[in-house]
């Protein structure tokens, strides 16, 4: 199923993802932020477990902000499984 999340206190705007039946992420795409980056999360998460992904990227912050993308993706997936 696919999902749109709209991120908080971060340069990317949005988070496009999708869970398959089997609770793996696909299909990571952020809009805004550093592309380069943040493709690499989502080659980096592609086919992982969503609940791996969390354990990973949970809490994750960039510069003095209390969150980061990654850590936006995380609440993303959170809010959908």
């Amino acid at each position: 199923m696919d999902y749109e999340y709209l991120t908080k206190g971060v340069c990317s705007k949005k988070i496009n993802f999708s869970i398959d039946d089997e609770n793996k992420i696909h299909n990571v795409v952020f809009m805004g932020g550093c592309p380069g980056n943040l493709k690499a999360i989502g080659k980096l998460v592609e086919g992982m477990d969503a609940n791996k992904v969390c354990e990973i990227l949970e809490g994750n912050t960039c510069g003095i902000k209390p969150t980061s993308c990654a850590d936006q993706l995380v609440k993303a997936i959170k809010e959908r499984i």
